[in-house]
């Protein structure tokens, strides 16, 4: 496995993106096109894609459909992206996809360099594995999230019946672009026209709330190319949530009609936003309408096994520590909200290891409200922001006297914890405090790992 990694670390990473489709389209065609031999889920936004692919991972084996799920970045380890039947992969198996797609990619990696192009990209090289395995399991059903984009997206070669669009903002400007209407264009290029087969399948479109700008883009995709649209907030909504122990209770209303009695076992308004988004995706995917609503009983059951790891994940008690992906403005808003809603920490201190190119200053800005101190850090990546840089813009959001360094992240994590555990001026130690670890998806993932979690 150590070694594939490294192998594949070689390649041009999965940050950066080319126009083209047309290294992962010619070994799709050399491996037979394993791609076309089951139906898909496409899913593309900002932020909530792991989580929204998660759920209709968990719906549709509560359905009992076997299926295939393919997401990115991985939080610990890379066969974390390629799950069947609801699970990773084991790493035996993820080497063995690769040694037997090995040939293949280097004959394509031939062919491009012929023609004066690069070399297939690492992420190129796992959308690859993944449709292979799924071919292979095989699966009923795909369940795709996009990595960076959309139309250009190595994963854009399969025509996904659903293309589902969860909340798009602002990031990766340098290569989607510098507004929310050409982001949203790069988006909806997942928005397909319905495929020609024997028996006619309708192609819908299910859209998240989006501020008109992008929905505008949107909604013009799909008129182009024919498609049905469901809309949060029209078609389906979230009708009521209240919290619950270890995550809400939930009512929504779907394409079929209303679920109630609905726990989900995470926390946050965004999720159960997330859910009704990832419902109305199933519903579409079975032709769910007005007149035919699913299983309550299996949809409850998929709610109430999904799993969203590293998203407001609990890892310790006494004092409560929770991890988060929140990499962008919006996420960390997110997570600022739910930690105010939901909880009611005496005291907060947060951990924050941030990767570079990213809108730090958005980011600490919408944590500075809810966190009581924050130490900044490094995640170990060569990606990473550095702590002294990290610092300063911490120190200008929330002053000298609530910021400290640390230059690891197991240093950070001790810090945090004497921190939060720091006696009051009578002397006797503040109850209630919690730490949260946050600013990136690689962040959430070694925090992880530091506290044994096996990979998921």
């Amino acid at each position: 496995m150590a070694l594939v990694e490294a192998e594949l670390d070689q390649r041009w990473p999965e940050t950066e993106i080319e126009p083209s489709l047309t290294r992962i389209s010619a070994l799709m065609d050399v491996l037979g096109s394993p791609q076309r031999g089951y139906p898909s889920i496409h899913i593309a936004g900002t932020n909530g894609k792991t989580s929204v692919t998660r759920m209709i991972d968990s719906l549709l084996t509560a359905l009992h459909r076997r299926t295939g799920r393919l997401t990115s970045p991985h939080l610990q380890l890379a066969t974390e992206r390629i799950g069947i039947d609801n699970r990773p992969i084991s790493p035996a198996h993820y080497v063995e996809l690769y040694r037997e797609l090995q040939p293949y990619i280097e004959m394509i990696d031939a062919q491009s360099a012929s023609a004066g192009g690069p070399p297939m990209s690492k992420f190129e090289v796992l959308t690859a594995m993944a449709y292979a395995a799924f071919a292979e399991a095989p699966v009923d059903v795909a369940v795709v999230e996009t990595g960076m984009g959309g139309s250009w997206d190595a994963t854009n070669v399969i025509d996904g019946q659903v293309a589902v669009i969860t909340p798009i903002g602002l990031d990766h400007t340098d290569y989607l672009g510098p507004d929310l209407t050409s982001i949203a264009k790069e988006k909806a290029g997942i928005i397909k026209p319905a495929p020609e087969s024997l028996v006619p399948v309708d192609n819908v479109a299910i859209i998240a709330e989006q501020d008109p700008e992008a929905m505008d883009v949107l909604l013009r995709r799909a008129v182009e190319v024919d498609a049905a649209v469901a809309r949060a907030g029209s078609e389906f909504q979230v009708l009521s949530r209240r919290i619950a122990i270890g995550g809400q209770q939930l009512e929504l209303q779907g394409l079929g009609g209303v679920y109630d009695e609905i726990f989900l076992p995470l926390h946050g308004e965004h999720q159960a936003h997330n859910a009704a988004l990832a419902l109305a995706a199933v519903e579409a995917f079975f032709g769910a309408g007005s007149q035919r609503r699913l299983d309550i009983e299996a949809v409850r059951a998929g709610f109430a096994e999904a799993t969203s790891p590293g998203r407001l994940e609990r890892m310790r008690n006494a004092p409560t520590l929770f991890i988060d992906a929140a990499h962008n403005p919006a996420g960390a808003a997110a997570l600022a909200a739910t930690l105010t809603a939901e909880f009611d920490f005496r005291k907060l201190v947060g951990v924050v290891a941030v990767l570079g190119g990213k809108d730090t200053a958005g980011i600490l800005a919408a944590l500075e409200p809810v966190f009581d101190e924050i130490v900044v850090t490094t995640n170990g990546s060569p990606r990473a922001l550095p702590v002294d840089r990290l610092a300063d813009l911490a120190v200008q959001r929330f002053g000298d006297e609530r910021v400290v360094t640390a230059q690891s992240l197991p240093d950070a994590l001790e810090t945090a914890v004497a921190l939060a555990e720091d006696v009051g001026e009578g002397g006797e130690m503040v109850s209630g405090a919690g730490v949260v670890v946050t600013g990136s998806v690689v962040t959430a993932g070694a925090a992880r790992a530091l506290f044994g979690k096996a990979p998921a």
